[in-house]
Parts: C-alpha cells; structure tokens; sequence
C-alpha cells in the first residue's frame, strides 16, 4: 500500500513536472520589443498558435475554392482563381490580425513600430496595386478576353493571357506584348473583336481626273470579290470620298473575319488594284507642282 502511494507521488511529480516544462517552453520568448506598456512579445506557444490558425484557414480556403469553381466553365474559373488567389493574402493578414489580438498581443505597438515602413511600402507598391485592381475589373466587368484584338497605345495584338498584374498580347510579327493592367484605366482601349470576330476594312486610292469612274468601281468591285479572305456577305462596297487636288478618291470596303491579319489582304489588293489599273489605262496621279524662276532685273 506504501509502494502504490509513493508510486502515485512519482507519477505526480513527473506529470507535473513534464507539464512545467512544457508551459516553460510554450512561454519562453522569442523576442520582446519595445517598453512595457507597449510591448511587443513572441512566445512559443504564440507563435505554434498562429501557425495552427493559419493551417486551418489554407484548408479552408482550400475547400472553398473547391466547392465554388466546381461548377464554374473553364474561363470564369480561370478568372476566379486570380482574384482569389490575390484576395487570400488579405485574409491571411486579417485572420493573423484578428488572432493575434484575441489572445492579448498589442496590435496598436505593431502599426506604431512600422507606421514609416508601411508608408514607404505603399509607394514603392502603388504602381503593382494599381496592376492587380486593374487586372480585378478586367476579369470582373470582362472588358478584355484570351483571343481578342486589341489597340492600346498604337500598338496591336491578339491577347494571350490574362493575369492578375499584366496582359500578355502576341502582335502580327510575333512579338509578345506584355501590358501592365493600369494601362486599360489611364489609356483608351480599342477592343477590335468585342463585338465578334467579323470587321470592316478598307483601302482608298485615288484616280486622274477624266477616268471612267463607273470602270473604277467594277474593277474595285472584282478585286474584292476576287480575294478569297475576303467575305462575299456584306458584299464589298464603293465609296466615292472626295474630289482631291489632283485626284478622284474612292474607299473599297470589305468584311473581313480575321482583321489581325488584315494586312495581307490589303496587300494583295493594292497589288490588283495597279496591275487592273494598267491594263484598262486608268492613271493613278501624284501631286505635281509647276516652279516659276524670275530673272531678277538687272
């Protein structure tokens, strides 16, 4: 009986002892900062804490993404993960925020020890965060998508990807375009393909006064007609613009379902448009100017 009650005393004294340790090692400070009345402590136990919270919310996240982009079609859930995966960095900070003042820790001397260090940050970062917003209302409001042609700053390109901070186009002597975001807020965007794929081009030329013009517009016509990337619905259509200085001027427009690579079409349209031209003698002028030299008198 003596034996039990000293082997029960043992026990107690080593329980008691091994939870001391433990309290011990979950008390001791890592770093303590600043005065007393507003210090800023870590401890171990503190800092274990704050990691099994932060354990429990990337699961969470995790699992809310997963029910949510279940059902979602491929691009709008290519759209939600990059404005999901910029928005979890906020939660974190408000979940390790939140945690850290629920236990006591002093969140006022954290803002107040890096108040300057915050200001410096957010102007170092203004131009990324005006990116990352600007990149939030394109995938939100969808005013840019993956294979659109688009004009930005006098340059043209077929978007590639969409990501959070940049836009990368490919332009039609593949080179590849990276935009930053912001630039769709500051810059004025022409969209070419928002409203499908079909566009109307043209090409003016301009003949020699006393040309058969009811000629022009059948040879333009049969050029247009001729050209098989060139749709045949709308058909092609003549315009007569202006009498110029030297010249009759007329527009040849044509529907086109591929306007990146309007280019080459136009091309080999102005290449018909001299060879027809020759044959049926229909001059194409230039502006010519007469320069009178006076003597002057002696």
């Amino acid at each position: 009986m003596i034996q039990e009650e000293i082997t029960d005393q043992v026990k107690e004294v080593i329980q008691e002892d091994v939870w001391g340790n433990i309290k011990k090692f979950l008390d001791y400070e890592i770093f303590h900062f600043g005065p007393d009345d507003h210090s800023i402590i870590l401890t171990v136990g503190l800092l274990l804490f704050v990691i099994f919270i932060l354990i429990i919310t990337t699961i969470s996240l995790k699992f809310i993404r997963r029910i949510v982009t279940r059902k979602l079609q491929k691009e709008d859930k290519l759209k939600f993960e990059s404005v999901f995966s910029f928005s979890k960095y906020f939660i974190y900070i408000i979940v390790i925020l939140i945690t850290l003042d629920s236990i006591g820790f002093n969140i006022t001397a954290i803002f107040a020890a890096s108040a300057a260090l915050l200001v410096g940050v957010g102007l170092a970062l203004q131009t990324l965060i005006q990116d990352v917003i600007s990149g939030i209302f394109i995938l939100i409001d969808q005013t840019v998508h993956v294979g659109d042609i688009i004009e930005l700053d006098g340059k043209v390109g077929r978007v590639e990807e969409i990501k959070l901070r940049t836009t990368r186009a490919v332009t039609i002597d593949n080179k590849v375009l990276v935009i930053p975001n912001h630039k769709y807020l500051t810059s004025t965007l022409y969209n070419w393909t928002q409203n499908g794929s079909i566009t109307r081009e043209s090409v003016e030329i301009g003949v020699a006064y006393g040309s058969d013009i009811n000629l022009v517009k059948q040879l333009l016509i049969k050029i247009a007609n001729d050209n098989d990337k060139i749709l045949k619905t709308p058909e092609p259509l003549v315009l007569f613009t202006n009498f110029g200085d030297s010249s009759l001027n007329f527009k040849l427009i044509f529907t086109m379902n591929d306007s990146f690579q309007a280019s080459i079409p136009k091309s080999e349209i102005r290449f018909e448009i001299d060879r027809l031209f020759r044959e049926n003698k229909i001059n194409i002028p230039f502006p010519q100017r007469e320069v009178t030299i006076l003597n002057p008198k002696q």
